[in-house]
């Protein structure tokens, strides 16, 4: 009888064979599953991190938009639809910590960019006064926005005087390019804008283009009101753009922030507002 107990009391003590201890107790061992699920969950939170800050340092070494396909390409080991929402992720972040960068799509790429209101002191750290668009590159720039793809004539019927060297000197700054020829008499050469015109005006896409108004009333786009007060009867390099040294970020700074000049001539008025309803027809017919 007394062995009995003996033994019934050795089987109840804790550890032995395990008996009467139940996972879900108090102080019982968590399953093994539920350390793997915790391991998995640490590891892919530090993935997740690692993906972000390599992306930032391909996005800050580009110095230009960079496309999804292209930091696929460059992360091969990655799902693209990964990419994505980390980027989006990124963007949203930097959006709300008031940090001196912004994460934005444009020109079809994502690209690391300055806040508008630090417009003056990039200005000033960069030391170079930006190029001014003067009024004729502004209607030529308006015109091939809104109407691309465009033939020369086409412009200068729109702007009544010769055209060919703001044309060639938006070419120059890469905000308009050569497309192929019309498919017309005389086979014209066509011409439509750049991602560099996207980048520059902070665009998305085409799609983007702001309604006529808010074009108009881009800043630091029209010449000082004593630099010229009628369009010329030619147009030039030297009167197209400044000669100053091209930085790209002081340019869009100065496009987006500089206080207004006097507004335009009534005809670049109304030049800018023809090319934008000739846009607003197709898109509507679309």
């Amino acid at each position: 009888m007394l062995k009995r107990r003996r033994k019934k009391l050795e089987t109840d003590e804790p550890g032995a064979g395990r008996r009467g201890v139940r996972a879900n107790q108090p102080g019982a061992a968590p399953a093994e599953s539920d350390r793997q699920s915790a391991a998995a969950e640490s590891d892919a939170g530090w993935a997740d991190e690692k993906l972000k800050s390599i992306l930032e340092s391909l996005l800050f070494a580009a110095g230009e938009p960079v496309s999804l396909a292209q930091l696929a390409n460059a992360l091969e080991e990655v799902p693209r639809e990964r990419i994505r929402k980390a980027l989006s992720e990124m963007a949203a972040g930097y959006a709300g910590s008031r940090r001196g960068f912004l994460l934005e799509e444009i020109a079809g790429g994502y690209q690391f960019r300055t806040p508008s209101e630090h417009a003056v002191y990039v200005r000033r750290l960069l030391s170079a006064k930006p190029p001014r668009l003067s009024r004729p590159v502004l209607e030529t720039l308006a015109i091939v926005a809104y109407r691309q793809p465009i033939t020369r004539p086409e412009i200068e019927q729109l702007r009544g005087v010769d055209s060919g060297g703001v044309l060639d000197t938006l070419v120059e700054r890469n905000l308009i390019k050569i497309a192929g020829r019309k498919d017309a008499p005389g086979r014209p050469i066509v011409y439509t804008t750049t991602p560099g015109f996207l980048e520059l005006f902070g665009l998305k896409d085409l799609e983007s283009l702001p309604d006529l108004k808010e074009f108009r009333e881009l800043e630091g786009l029209r010449e000082p009101a004593d630099a010229a007060q009628t369009v010329p009867p030619a147009d030039s390099a030297e009167t197209a753009i400044s000669e100053s040294p091209y930085e790209p970020e002081a340019a869009r700074q100065a496009v987006l922030n500089e206080p207004a000049g006097d507004s335009p001539t009534t005809q670049t008025d109304e030049i800018i507002a023809e090319a934008g309803a000739s846009n607003a027809g197709k898109k509507d017919s679309g």
